[in-house]
């Protein structure tokens, strides 16, 4: 893999793993992966307590891709550096500023939609749900886009053509997750779907999802905590 395979903003030094046999996953592997997101998401919605529900689905989808990592964590985590926390931050701060912006764009149109979470549902469990259910969240991207990556990547040989539909594909994937009803779709798409590309910068260029979560933590506990203590 030479320099010129990666985008310039990229650390040279890491790449994904999965896409290009580094390590193989056999096609029953990214069936299991599969198979895992849709047990996770499952648990998640059947269970009756937040906290517990949010601990089983960022747990199974974590053994799942730490298992055929061969219990590899460092090729998904790495310790924080300082440089790449602010870099977090100010991607958090970024997408508030998009998220705004966006919004009063949809709403000047007419095309707001309704809120992806009721207001009434928000509680303090709520809140402390956040720290392993997003996690769990950007564990559900990176599986289907290192599964899209892995594809596009064996017919196109082009690393950064293969980065950048899988990510436009798990954004759109992203963005129905939330979707309640039909008058909300160009809503989460432009802010929910489109809105993780601060998130994915922060993985594509670290290498690291400590640094998405990060950033999604910090959005998330903000505007929960606004609705929850009516800020």
């Amino acid at each position: 893999m030479s320099d010129s395979d990666y985008f310039n903003f990229e650390n040279k030094e890491l790449d994904f793993p999965f896409y290009n046999n580094n390590p193989h996953v056999s096609k029953m592997g990214w069936i299991v992966l599969i198979i895992s997101m849709f047990v996770s998401f499952l648990v998640l919605g059947l269970s009756s307590n937040e906290i517990k529900g949010g601990i089983l689905f960022c747990s199974i989808l974590l053994i799942a891709v730490l298992h055929y990592l061969d219990w590899d964590y460092k090729a998904i985590f790495q310790r924080p550096k300082k440089s790449e926390i602010k870099l977090a931050v100010l991607l958090f701060v970024g997408y508030i500023v998009y998220a705004v912006i966006v919004g009063s764009v949809l709403d000047l149109l007419s095309l707001s939609g309704s809120g992806v979470v009721s207001e009434s549902s928000v509680t303090i469990y709520t809140l402390i749900s956040l720290f392993p259910s997003l996690m769990g969240e950007e564990l559900f991207k990176f599986i289907p886009f290192m599964l899209f990556m892995r594809l596009i990547y064996k017919f196109s040989n082009n690393r950064k053509v293969s980065i950048t539909i899988s990510m436009i594909l798990v954004m759109l994937f992203f963005a129905l997750l939330h979707l309640m009803d039909l008058q909300s779709l160009v809503s989460v798409i432009a802010i929910q779907g489109f809105g993780s590309i601060f998130e994915f910068y922060g993985y594509i260029k670290t290498k690291n999802l400590w640094i998405p979560y990060i950033t999604h933590l910090c959005t998330d506990l903000i505007l929960f905590s606004v609705i929850l203590f009516a800020l």
